[in-house]
């Protein structure tokens, strides 16, 4: 996909609709950069992957992030934009746990496209849903959220069909191990000021994330970079 990265792997082009101009903005706040205890590198990518946008399709650079698996998933060279319109693409049978952004503007266009939100719907159980449904299933910056993500994979795992992929994103400080935020005070991602119960975080996830999906049941995972470190998103295939 060299029409979306360059050799420094930075972001110049927007792989869902071609866009080459983008604008950024600060997400993080002292409070949540305290609590996560995040140095200044850190706080730059956190703020980048939430808060770059693209001025043509506003779509952020995590959305940007599960476009780019699924074009490199389909081996589909061009943007996400006109994969959409294949043929292929109308086949998919998709499954958007969560509205993944702005990106949920294109994937609703796909005619296999199903959306579910919570608390409607729990990732942990999605007892509602046959097993082996799926072609595709996506959630960005989710699994954050779940007191058990080993068990939202699980279901994510159990209602994908035979060679299905699971698609996500999650914030990823690389530099450490994943930590469990039990005992801790309680911490919010969203906006400031923000304290709904589906924006608390019970994980900060480090470089260790992989190992979810091999708990979960999954005996592969890749990571797709699009720009290093702030645009990586994660996918797995139930083989």
């Amino acid at each position: 996909m060299k029409e979306v990265c360059n050799q420094m792997n930075e972001l110049y082009k927007c792989p869902i609709c071609g866009g080459e101009d983008f604008e950024s903005h600060i997400v993080l706040w002292d409070e949540l950069i305290d609590e996560w205890g995040l140095n200044e590198y850190e706080v730059n990518y956190i703020n980048r992957q939430q808060g770059l946008f693209c001025c043509q399709c506003k779509c952020n650079l995590r959305s940007m992030a599960i476009a780019f698996a699924i074009l490199q998933l389909y081996e589909f060279h061009g943007t996400f934009v006109k994969f959409i319109d294949c043929k292929l693409a109308k086949k998919i049978k998709l499954l958007e746990i969560n509205e993944a952004g702005n990106l949920n503007i294109f994937l609703r266009k796909l005619a296999n496209h199903r959306l579910i939100s919570y608390p409607e719907y729990d990732v942990m159980n999605l007892n509602t849903i046959d097993n082996s449904t799926y072609d595709l299933i996506i959630h960005s910056d989710t699994l954050e959220h779940v007191s058990d993500p080993i068990a939202g994979l699980k279901e994510c795992y159990r209602i994908l069909k035979h060679n299905g992929v699971c698609i996500f994103t999650v914030p990823i400080i690389y530099g450490r191990l994943t930590r469990h935020r039990k005992g801790l005070k309680n911490s919010y991602h969203g906006t400031k000021g923000a304290l709904t119960y589906d924006l608390l975080v019970h994980y900060e996830f480090g470089a260790d994330v992989w190992k979810f999906l091999f708990e979960a049941g999954f005996n592969n995972a890749t990571m797709h970079c699009l720009e290093f470190p702030g645009g990586i998103s994660i996918s797995a295939k139930k083989i």
